[in-house]
């Protein structure tokens, strides 16, 4: 499948559409937490099992995007977004199958693994061709598309809870729910797959509507050399600390805020708790497109000492004072998930300053192996210190003190993580290396001819 090359006089505006369309489906993931109690009580699963498939899927999205990188690069968005497509569906029929079998491991195998795939292809399938259209705007224009992903549980996490209203929050119900998830998803990705295209050809001529001619300026590294520079594993540190902390209170959003206030006057419903995890998917939305256009006018370092210094301190707050009240906890929790969306979306953007636009899709994926750790290690901090505390008769906001002070750690890591990032040395730059590449050649084609 060739990439489609966009005729003379296409809007480069009509690409955003189109990635969005991958971006909102595959963004149900942030929706998961309303899936985990029906789980949990349907199939007497844990905390920590029920976030096997949230997990699973997250570290095949960073593996998926680390190996499919390169080969998204070559083949082109249509060619990725078709494999999203087939693969984010399938999951959720797999799943569908399982809850309707009630065999928990097909759950895991279908949302995970095979979705997770779909999540990975199709997180990065559009982040190339949105640079290569707006390199004047980077910021802005990786944070339209990625808003999606962070805005999917926006759209998921009611349309979730009405299913499992309407359908029942027993097995049958949770794969009914799949299935009508899996059906739709397919027809709406469809739309990204047709309306897709790549830039044309060009000289260093401004486009009709103002776009810039040229992404090619600016120091070009490809992504082999990227992962021998200290910038790429810094970044890789900034990106995982900063999504561990936020991805932690999303997978747990429902049941923690019904637990942080459980012992109250003002006890949170189940409802209450599904329109938390949407406003906390609007926050992340909202930062993802505010954020990183606003990374566009004071830099990505500036930026990420505000994602990571200022979530420390949202992170204070909620394990001070949090239990005590509701619109402070909420305001914390929405300021945290605006950094973390804000952080994925300006992360290509970073990542095109430092390394150019030559494999930035390539290296992009290699770099989202940082969120497979953190998707591990985030929910698996939270789910294993609360059911832990759980069981030595604790409740309420004591489920989570520990795990609030691990955060604030991680983010002090990542934020001089971002401290130390440079420039990257001519030396990696790609004339650079193809020179070093070829001198050896010619000094031994000399040898040979003396």
């Amino acid at each position: 499948m060739s990439p489609p090359i966009a005729p003379v006089g296409w809007s480069r505006w009509l690409v955003p559409p189109a990635a969005l369309s991958i971006h909102l489906s595959i963004g149900q993931a942030y929706a998961w937490s309303v899936f985990k109690p029906p789980l949990e009580d349907a199939l007497g699963l844990s905390g920590t099992q029920s976030a096997l498939p949230f997990q699973l899927g997250i570290v095949m999205l960073g593996l998926s995007a680390a190996f499919g990188g390169t080969l998204v690069e070559r083949r082109g968005p249509r060619w990725a977004m078709t494999v999203a497509l087939v693969c984010f569906s399938s999951g959720f029929l797999l799943s569908a199958l399982g809850a309707a079998t009630e065999q928990f491991w097909l759950i895991v195998l279908g949302y995970g693994f095979v979705g997770g795939i779909g999540l990975g292809i199709g997180y990065i399938s559009p982040v190339s061709t949105l640079i290569k259209w707006f390199p004047d705007r980077p910021g802005m224009a990786t944070g339209i598309a990625i808003m999606g992903f962070g805005g999917g549980a926006l759209i998921a996490s009611p349309w979730s809870a009405q299913m499992l209203e309407s359908f029942g929050s027993d097995s049958e119900g949770i794969a009914l729910a799949f299935l009508v998830h899996g059906l739709s998803y397919a027809v709406f990705m469809l739309l990204g797959v047709l309306l897709v295209r790549v830039p044309r050809p060009r000289t260093e001529e401004q486009r009709a509507d103002g776009g810039p001619a040229s992404s090619a300026a600016g120091p070009q590294v490809s992504a082999r050399q990227a992962l021998r520079t200290p910038q790429f594993w810094l970044l890789w540190v900034v990106l995982c600390m900063n999504v561990t902390a936020g991805i932690g209170i999303l997978e747990k959003a429902a049941p923690m805020i019904t637990d942080f206030f459980a012992g109250t006057s003002t006890p949170v419903s189940v409802t209450a708790a599904a329109g938390f995890v949407a406003l906390l998917s609007a926050a992340n939305m909202a930062g993802r497109i505010g954020w990183s256009s606003t990374s566009d006018l004071i830099g990505r370092k500036n930026i990420y000492r505000v994602y990571l210094g200022a979530g420390t301190l949202m992170y204070a707050l909620i394990a001070l004072v949090g239990d005590s009240s509701k619109p402070l906890f909420v305001l914390c929790a929405l300021v945290i998930l605006s950094f973390y969306g804000g952080g994925f979306a300006t992360v290509p953007a970073y990542l095109k300053d430092l390394f150019g636009t030559y494999q930035v899709g390539a290296i992009h994926g290699r770099l989202l192996t940082a969120w497979s750790t953190a998707g591990v290690l985030g929910p698996l901090i939270v789910n294993w210190i609360a059911d832990r505390q759980e069981e030595a008769g604790k409740d309420g906001a004591d489920l989570y003190g520990t795990s609030l002070l691990i955060m604030m750690a991680l983010l002090v890591i990542g934020f001089v993580a971002n401290e130390l990032v440079r420039p990257v040395h001519p030396s990696h730059h790609l004339g650079a290396v193809t020179a070093q590449k070829g001198a050896p050649d010619v000094r031994q084609q000399q040898s040979e001819s003396a």
